[in-house]
């Protein structure tokens, strides 16, 4: 989305432990501390972009761009305030994303922190046309937000979504989103890495984003990263940066992830992560190792300690921290699973019963 602004700390999330600064691509109007990147691309198109492999960079935007919305967000600013215990500063606050048409009903898909907040929300078409939306539905702990606009059916036109699992490294990929309050930019790059991990506006790891050299700038949040057919193989969340200078690496949240919680969201259904109740070794190989057990969670409960290695999950081998969470978030709280965990020398199976997901990562695990 077009962001001036918001920096999302460090990756770690609820149950990963890197550190490096990631910033989220959207962005507000109001006089906070500021990170952001730019990068501009000095590469050619993609031989695997010309017309004899797959469509050209014009051929995707114009099947495209029509499902691509700009997105304008008005909210309360709150920050350091006034007095010795903060509070809401009372400055109206003004940020714009992007979003992809979702269906013909007038759903819409973009981030949770575009339109976190919201108190009102303002879509314009690709022909110019603006229309008040309502927030329909939005989960933190993916940053997937799904939002609703009344119009014709015939204003509406869905992008098809690509298999995110599918995506390769060396993939020819389009983005397309509104940065520093240009709609409809269109950049292009491909598919740098797959599988990995992001923090989410609640401080718990997403699993498989998408990592891309595609331009992705403030404003480019909630926007698709298209495949070389045109479909949304995820909508662009985050740039990595050490410096407040740009690497030229980006991450979208996968299609796969997003197309799962945009269901439960507009078939009304809640949605609920399972928990365990643990931080992981970010880089550990060969399974997945606790390196803290949060008090009074089902991994308390069950026994499990730091220094832990989870092989696998009811007898599915698990390779990685990554994996391990990705599988975790495949259950659903209540449910009970065996771990099978090493522990000095020795493997053990441990029990152990699913709870739900806190709404915040506790101290980041």
């Amino acid at each position: 989305m077009s962001s001036k602004g918001g920096v999302l700390g460090v990756v770690g999330g609820a149950i990963a432990g890197a550190a490096v600064a990631l910033v989220l691509a959207s962005g507000s109007t109001t006089t906070h501390n500021i990170t952001t990147t730019v990068y501009q691309s000095t590469r050619g198109i993609p031989t695997s972009l010309s017309a004899n492999r797959g469509l050209t960079i014009n051929q995707i935007y114009r099947a495209a761009s029509p499902g691509v919305v700009d997105i304008q967000v008005t909210s309360q600013a709150s920050g350091g305030g006034f007095g010795p215990f903060g509070g809401s500063s009372g400055q109206e606050q003004v940020g714009e994303g992007a979003g992809v048409v979702y269906d013909t009903k007038g759903d819409i898909l973009t981030d949770e922190h575009v339109v976190a907040g919201a108190q009102s929300v303002t879509v314009t078409f690709q022909d110019g046309q603006k229309v008040p939306a309502k927030v329909l539905g939005t989960d933190p702990s993916t940053d997937v937000g799904v939002i609703h606009v009344d119009v014709p059916a015939s204003q509406l036109h869905p992008i098809a979504f690509a298999d995110s699992a599918a995506a390769q490294v060396g993939d020819p990929v389009v983005a397309i989103g509104s940065p520093f309050s240009l709609p409809e930019t269109t950049t292009q790059g491909i598919v740098s890495q797959v599988g990995r991990p992001i923090t989410a506006p609640n401080n718990y790891t997403i699993t498989n984003a998408i990592q891309t050299d595609a331009a992705i700038n403030p404003g480019n949040s909630g926007g698709p990263l298209l495949d070389a057919d045109g479909h949304v193989l995820g909508l662009n969340d985050q740039i990595q940066t050490n410096s407040g200078s740009s690497a030229g690496v980006g991450f979208a949240v996968p299609s796969n992830t997003v197309a799962r919680i945009a269901g439960l969201i507009i078939g009304g259904h809640p949605i609920k992560h399972a928990y365990v109740g643990v931080s992981l070794t970010s880089s550990f190989t060969g399974g997945a190792q606790i390196s803290e057990v949060q008090p009074g969670t089902p991994a308390s409960s069950a026994g499990l300690k730091p220094s832990d290695v989870v092989t696998a999950i009811n007898g599915k081998a698990v390779a990685s921290t990554e994996q391990f969470i990705a599988m975790i978030d495949g259950y659903s709280p209540g449910q009970h699973v065996t771990l099978t965990v090493k522990r000095g020398g020795q493997t053990k199976q441990i029990g152990v019963t699913l709870g739900l997901r806190p709404q915040t990562a506790p101290n980041g695990g």
